[in-house]
């Protein structure tokens, strides 16, 4: 599976991948990598595992796109079978990522449900036990991020809507997905390098990703002598389809990432390794830690 740009490989981090310079475009919420120009690495091509999950079960929200996608697809390739949770909209996505999990020889189990009920994320980890026989590591993943310039134009239905699927779903699906899990564990959070230096116009999202930290950290502390281990990792500016589908304005696409010290914008793929990392057993003594992989942008 190695390639020339394998993250294996000694490259210099700068051009490891080509900085990018995005039309501008929109798709309707959620959004799809089939139609994001230009196409984003999630690992197809350029992961290569070394057995690191070999045997687990993962359960992985928002696993259809982006670093979700990306992540699917390195637990696949590091030997773990996987669910995804995703949106009935991102079926193409989804089955895309099955098919290139299943070429690898392991299971993988589609489940598309809303997150923002309690009923929803429920089901989705019961369904997950089931087609798996199992569980044993989570990833949540799943975001909703909509830019809004002026904080008086925020609609109470937009704050509701993000606080349900960012941070609500997480409690809901920690409390369901807990007594399937066994000491050796994992649960691994999405956070945002927005829960350090929140844009103006993303702060009901920002909010809900510094709110992941902390839950991260009180959750670490609950599960930590059950042999549960609970962690976070917090990306900068991603290329995914969350910033096309009015995750960013429209006008700043062009820019998006420029500004790191690397000077691009991540790769989905860039993001897996932190996420197998903190699942592995080689992590046993990292707890309640939040990983940033934002390109050197400065955070605690």
């Amino acid at each position: 599976m190695a390639t020339a740009h394998d993250q294996l490989t000694f490259q210099d981090p700068v051009t490891r991948f080509a900085e990018i310079s995005p039309p501008k475009q929109h798709q309707e919420e959620p959004g799809l990598d089939a139609e994001l120009k230009p196409k984003a690495d999630r690992g197809e091509e350029t992961y290569r595992g070394t057995g690191r999950l070999k045997g687990r079960k993962a359960l992985i929200t928002g696993g259809d796109s982006g670093i979700g996608a990306a992540v699917a697809i390195a637990f696949a390739r590091e030997g773990a079978d996987v669910a995804i949770g995703y949106l009935p909209a991102e079926e193409e996505d989804a089955q895309h990522v099955k098919s290139i999990i299943e070429a690898e020889g392991r299971t993988c189990v589609l489940i598309a449900e809303d997150l923002s009920t309690k009923d929803a994320c429920e089901k989705l980890v019961a369904e997950a036990v089931e087609g798996l026989g199992g569980l044993d590591a989570l990833v949540n993943n799943a975001g909703k991020q909509i830019s809004v310039e002026n904080f008086e134009d925020l609609s109470d239905e937009q704050v509701v809507e993000t606080f349900d699927v960012n941070i609500i779903a997480m409690f809901r699906i920690c409390q369901a997905a807990l007594p399937h899990l066994s000491p050796g564990s994992t649960i691994v959070n999405s956070t945002s390098i927005q829960a350090y230096s929140p844009s103006d116009h993303l702060i009901d999202y920002a909010s809900t990703k510094a709110a992941i930290n902390n839950f991260t950290k009180g959750l670490s502390q609950s599960l930590a002598p059950k042999g549960i281990r609970v962690n976070a990792v917090a990306p900068g500016p991603v290329w995914t389809p969350l910033q096309v589908s009015d995750g960013q304005p429209k006008d700043k696409l062009p820019e998006f990432g420029k500004n790191t010290p690397l000077g691009r914008a991540g790769q989905p793929t860039e993001m897996a390794p932190c996420y197998v990392f903190l699942t592995s057993p080689e992590s046993s003594y990292v707890v309640g830690e939040t990983l940033n992989a934002n390109g050197g942008q400065v955070s605690p």
